[in-house]
């Protein structure tokens, strides 16, 4: 194994280890990452047993993006303990690709078989108005980058758990679902690039996921995506961008957002389907 991945999973287990000691949980079974606008809907999951910053945990770093509060919650779901990140790292905040999956890579080592990335995106289908929510079906990574180290092949035809998609739609059958493609940022997507993006078959863009979703299949974990459309994208109403839309359109939707998260945990099934 590549030095740089036994290091990752070094750090990882690490920070798991702090988060048995401080919690007093000492293994979670589901992971959900809280992206911008969802963190609203962290209340309604479960009984909180305990609130910490991610900074308490070794190798976190601190949040710089309004809206990821920069804190980790144990949990307890109808006793399903589940770990909720109140945000996460980007790639633009140049800290490196082991930062940005170092939450994935931290709730694998802590016992976490199921993970629920959650973001805020723009959307380009009209009908998908500021607070619609949307499945992931799968992604397109036009970071520049990979998450992985070394000769590590992984297979991710089926990254986005049909089984647990299928789950969502028994929940609520009007959940559509979406390509998400994931920039690099800080900038919004120019009109140029949204065309982009649609003609190869994506419909929603956003700066995170996609990398979080790569190493958490790697370590065998099962993932579902969720995105909050918070706008349509560049170019789509000639108005322009920006990240207090984003804000905005999450707090209008978290309660909706917050029942829909809790009743997908609730659903879950025991054991992951896939495996590294």
């Amino acid at each position: 194994m590549h030095a740089s991945e036994l290091q990752a999973r070094e750090h990882a287990q690490q920070a798991a280890a702090v988060l048995a000691d401080l919690s007093g949980v000492a293994q979670h079974q589901v992971a959900v990452v809280l992206g911008s606008g969802w963190v609203p809907a962290a209340d309604l999951i479960g009984t909180t047993v305990s609130d910490l910053s991610v900074t308490d945990l070794p190798h976190f770093s601190p949040p710089v993006v309004e809206g990821h509060a920069g804190r980790v919650r144990s949990v307890d779901a109808d006793g399903l303990p589940v770990l909720v990140f109140l945000g996460r790292t980007h790639l633009y905040e140049e800290r490196g690709v082991d930062a940005v999956t170092h939450a994935v890579r931290t709730s694998a080592a802590a016992g976490c078989h199921t993970v629920i990335l959650t973001n805020g995106c723009g959307g380009l289908d009209p009908q998908w108005l500021p607070g619609t929510a949307v499945l992931i079906r799968d992604h397109i990574n036009f970071t520049g980058a990979s998450p992985l180290h070394g000769a590590h092949f992984v297979d991710i035809t089926d990254l986005y758990s049909p089984r647990l998609r299928a789950l969502c739609h028994e929940i609520d059958p009007n959940l559509p679902e979406g390509v998400y493609v994931q920039f690099r940022g800080p900038m919004f997507e120019t009109p140029a690039e949204i065309a982009m993006v649609r003609a190869i078959g994506g419909s929603l863009v956003g700066m995170s996921t996609a990398m979080e979703a790569i190493v958490a299949r790697s370590l065998g974990m099962e993932v579902l995506g969720m995105s909050l459309v918070t706008n349509l994208a560049a170019g789509m109403t000639g108005e322009p961008l920006n990240h207090e839309e984003v804000l905005a359109a999450g707090q209008a939707a978290a309660t909706r957002m917050g029942a829909l998260l809790a009743a997908v945990i609730r659903a879950l099934p025991d054991q992951p389907s896939t495996s590294a």
